[in-house]
């Protein structure tokens, strides 16, 4: 599908959307086998008792688990296809979908980051599949993450394939670094935007006011 480039701050300031250290040279079978391995190694460190029918295969479902979901947005392939359809009824209003799950992993700790995405556009001449809105949270939720990047690298995205500055997106979030483990404070939530276009200005509030109802 065409992307587009669009001009001014709003799209040159927004990081870049693609993994930075996903190891394209390892096939995700050979991914799974060495972290398999060096998860074995971690557990034996501890003193778990591997041939424990319980753990024994421990090292081979956490391996999976890793390289085909909790950080399956790490490979350039799962990228969604971003499905365009022509604004026949020309909506140029608000395009909001709300309490997006967020399921992503704290980048310091390796621990979950659990919360919500609301996700808002303004139509142009194309209009998107709702669904993919889903899958681009949940593309760039499925990598080691903080926040803040998180939500900037669904804007970008958004914004270069949407052809439009007009995008907005929140996200609020419990990060179970802080629940789990050091100050371990329970029910403190963490909100993040990036607001472009006229989400930035005149409509802002508007949408605000959607977010509300």
């Amino acid at each position: 599908m065409k992307t587009c480039e669009i001009a001014g701050s709003d799209i040159g300031e927004a990081i870049s959307a693609q993994p930075e250290a996903a190891n394209e040279a390892l096939s995700p079978g050979e991914q799974i086998r060495m972290i398999e391995y060096h998860f074995r190694r971690i557990m034996d460190v501890l003193g778990l008792d591997l041939s424990d029918d319980s753990l024994r295969d421990t090292p081979s479902r956490v391996a999976k688990m890793y390289v085909n979901e909790t950080f399956s947005g790490l490979n350039p392939l799962n990228e969604p296809s971003m499905t365009l359809f022509e604004n026949r009824y020309h909506y140029g209003e608000i395009i909001l979908e709300r309490n997006i799950p967020v399921y992503s992993c704290c980048e310091h700790h390796f621990v979950p980051i659990i919360g919500k995405a609301h996700v808002a556009y303004i139509a142009g001449e194309k209009i998107v599949g709702l669904s993919k809105l889903n899958r681009v949270v949940q593309y760039f939720s499925r990598r080691p993450q903080v926040q803040e990047r998180l939500t900037q690298d669904i804007a970008s995205y958004l914004q270069r394939k949407l052809c439009t500055n007009d995008v907005a997106v929140i996200i609020e979030a419990e990060h179970l670094c802080i629940a789990s483990r050091g100050i371990r404070d329970q029910g403190s939530t963490t909100f993040t935007s990036s607001y472009h276009g006229v989400f930035a200005g005149e409509r802002k509030n508007e949408l605000l006011q959607l977010l509300k109802l």
